[in-house]
């Protein structure tokens, strides 16, 4: 896979990316299908998966966005948005957009919603996806 290109075959359930090279400036563009039957999905930017910068939390039995940061095993204080607008079996594309004091996060409907570099990282080298979401394609630019 080539992380300035695009995936050839959807990546089912939980991956990670390490050694990526997300700067400020750069975006995330992310495409996939959220599964029939999940409550929800995880796309986490960061140092490692327990230094994360970013974590993105659609809850559907929630109808929420979460957006948090984690520091080793203390989690920041929560931001939520309640803009339902994915739902299970969709499939969608948003954008995460890395600034150096925030993230922009575009989401399928146009709408956008900020979250701050709580954790002051110029670099990201880290992308997890959890929960029921399959990628199809992303890439960093």
């Amino acid at each position: 896979m080539d992380l300035g290109g695009h995936t050839t075959q959807p990546m089912q359930g939980e991956f990670d990316i390490r050694n990526m090279n997300m700067k400020p400036g750069t975006t995330l563009k992310i495409k996939g299908r959220i599964a029939d039957n999940t409550d929800g999905f995880t796309i986490n930017l960061g140092q490692a998966s327990d230094k994360l910068n970013l974590h993105f939390n659609p809850r559907f039995k929630e109808s929420t966005i979460v957006c948090n940061s984690l520091d080793g095993s203390q989690w920041g204080q929560e931001k939520r948005e309640d803009h339902p607008c994915f739902s299970p079996g969709s499939e969608v594309k948003f954008t995460v957009t890395f600034e150096s004091d925030k993230f922009n996060v575009k989401l399928p409907d146009g709408h956008q919603m900020t979250f701050p570099n709580r954790l002051g990282n110029s670099h990201l080298n880290y992308l997890g996806v959890r929960g029921g979401f399959s990628v199809s394609s992303f890439k960093v630019e």
